[in-house]
């Protein structure tokens, strides 16, 4: 970056930031636009595309080249993460052996704005002596790839959002918007859940949020800071200082019954009120506790509880059961660095 500066600096060719500015939204707007006639033109060819792969006993191949080629391996991704099998295949490498991955239970999905290219046209009598069912995302309704096709989803775009109308922009944002609809009406059609989510994505942020229970990071057991309602302030400073999980301890009847919460922000204020500290040790827990606090449950995604607690700035949060008992503690410090924020 310092480079990029020092470049700048030294005499890098000045550009004119309206027309910049410009070209940038007429870009965004040829390709909002783009997409906007997608969703116009989407009719019963759509249904039926869904109805097929629905129906579709084997998986979904995903076929495309070039800029297509790229938007197709996004949509293989985006189909096998949410429900629906796939996987791409190069149309290059259809013709060198590829091929053989397709059987009479896949469904063929071939992504070309012309609907003439040539690696895959070259494939058509093949997929169909296989069986497999095609469907066409094409710019060209009348081509030899939608002529031979089971389904054809129509991605024509009145102009390329290249100011020479030839770099694939507006084409391949259509291909890709219609990829999307396919995948999330697939999704929503299979009642595909936040579960199905993270079984899918057990790695990273996301599929911890949809995985990871409270009871999964809380602290619990010994390791859950509690004292009894007719404890001292004392015995609750002491609980919370040797817990594990700093700066909060539960306060709970007989019956393990959570009746109150106490923080070391509840210390500070009880401070103030107080200037005898042995008076202030002698206190009743039961005078300077939180009533009725916020709680979570064992059960409750963590991510969830995390909500809560930015929402309410707490830095701790009480974990009952299902009967109000105060079965663990969760901190902020532990969602951290479970890797939900």
């Amino acid at each position: 970056m310092e480079e990029i500066n020092r470049a700048v600096a030294a005499g890098a060719p000045e550009l004119d930031a309206e027309a910049v500015l410009a070209q940038a939204r007429r870009t965004l707007d040829i390709e909002s636009r783009a997409i906007e006639c997608v969703a116009e033109r989407l009719d019963e060819q759509f249904v039926r595309a869904v109805q097929m792969l629905m129906a579709m006993r084997g998986r979904a191949i995903i076929c495309g080249i070039g800029k297509s080629g790229a938007v197709g391996r996004k949509l293989a991704g985006t189909f096998a993460s949410t429900g629906t099998p796939a996987y791409f295949m190069h149309a290059a490498e259809a013709v060198h052996g590829d091929l053989g991955m397709i059987n009479g239970e896949d469904i063929a999905v071939l992504i070309t704005n012309s609907g003439e290219t040539d690696e895959i046209v070259r494939i058509l009598p093949i997929i169909a002596r296989r069986g497999a069912g095609i469907i066409a995302i094409c710019g060209n309704s009348t081509s030899t790839v939608a002529r031979a096709a089971d389904v054809v989803l129509d991605a024509s775009v009145e102009r390329e959002a290249c100011p020479l109308n030839l770099a694939p922009t507006s084409s391949a944002v259509a291909e890709l918007a219609l990829g999307d609809a396919l995948a999330m009406s697939l999704m929503a059609a299979r009642g595909f859940s936040t579960e199905d989510f993270g079984a899918t994505h057990p790695g990273g942020q996301l599929g911890k949020r949809v995985l990871l229970k409270v009871e999964d990071v809380m602290h619990g057991g010994e390791q859950n800071p509690t004292v009894p309602v007719d404890a001292t302030l004392e015995s609750a400073l002491l609980a919370m200082t040797n817990a594990t999980v700093r700066g909060a301890v539960s306060i709970v009847d007989a019956d393990g019954m959570l009746r109150g919460l106490f923080t070391d922000g509840d210390f500070r204020v009880v401070m103030q009120s107080e200037s005898d500290r042995n008076a202030l040790m002698a206190r009743p827990i039961a005078e300077v506790m939180t009533r009725n606090p916020t709680t979570t449950t064992v059960g409750t995604l963590a991510f969830t509880a995390l909500n809560i607690m930015d929402e309410r700035e707490f830095d701790n949060l009480p974990v009952v059961d299902a009967d109000g008992r105060a079965v663990g503690m969760l901190d902020i410090q532990d969602l951290m660095k479970a890797g939900l924020v």
